[in-house]
């Protein structure tokens, strides 16, 4: 299926941290995200159990090492094989997003620190994980959230949506998820959090927190759905 055109948001307001996502009047809260190392740590648990009262946030890195994880016990040979996401559907939320490749430039990397393009679009950062059969790491992607404007990130600052399946289309095929938590971080914080921890096949989707757009974001994690 093709992937619809780009949206174009609005005006836009100067970059801030790529540590969250929000904005002022019309304008979208950029998703600052700090970045951290994609090969640095790998998991040696299951995701954090759902948690919805508001922790403190973590940046990223540039990648540094090949990756040591294994694939997700969740992950069988039914599952389409790893591939570039292009679309993420979470109908619980009423959320349906075109996903866009967001590889960070070399300042980006050394001053981890990104922003991504000011657009209504989800961006998948292609230094960490791809999702299907045989990922070696989380998949991360990132989008803005926006005040006073119904967008679809801002849909997602909702704890009810533990236990909600997520559709992710690839262009290998259609990966089926299940949230596991919905939590908050400091901006600030995020690079140093457990999300960036190496888990194959786990989804973490990362925006700003509607009720504090430009302190917090908002993470969602999901694991592959039972076969």
């Amino acid at each position: 299926m093709d992937a619809p055109e780009q949206q174009t948001a609005p005006r836009r307001r100067a970059g801030t941290r790529w540590a969250a996502v929000g904005g002022l009047g019309a304008v979208a809260a950029l998703s600052a995200v700090l970045l951290t190392d994609p090969w640095g740590t790998e998991d040696t648990g299951s995701p954090a159990a759902t948690a919805t009262a508001p922790v403190e946030a973590v940046s990223a890195a540039p990648p540094t090492a090949a990756p040591t994880g294994t694939p997700s016990a969740a992950a069988t040979s039914d599952r389409p094989a790893a591939a570039a996401p292009v679309r993420l559907t979470v109908e619980d939320a009423r959320f349906d997003v075109t996903v866009l490749p967001l590889t960070p430039s070399e300042q980006e990397l050394a001053t981890e620190l990104l922003v991504p393009p000011d657009t209504l679009d989800g961006y998948w950062l292609t230094p960490y994980g791809m999702p299907g059969e045989g990922s070696e790491n989380t998949t991360y992607i990132t989008g803005h959230s926006w005040e006073d404007r119904d967008a679809p990130f801002n849909r997602l600052s909702d704890p009810g949506l533990v236990g909600s399946e997520i559709e992710l289309e690839t262009g290998s095929g259609t990966l089926e998820y299940v949230v596991d938590s919905v939590v908050t971080h400091d901006k600030n914080t995020l690079k140093d959090s457990d999300i960036w921890r190496i888990v194959p096949d786990r989804l973490v989707i990362v925006s700003c927190y509607t009720e504090d757009l430009w302190g917090k974001n908002v993470v969602l994690t999901a694991s592959p759905a039972p076969a």
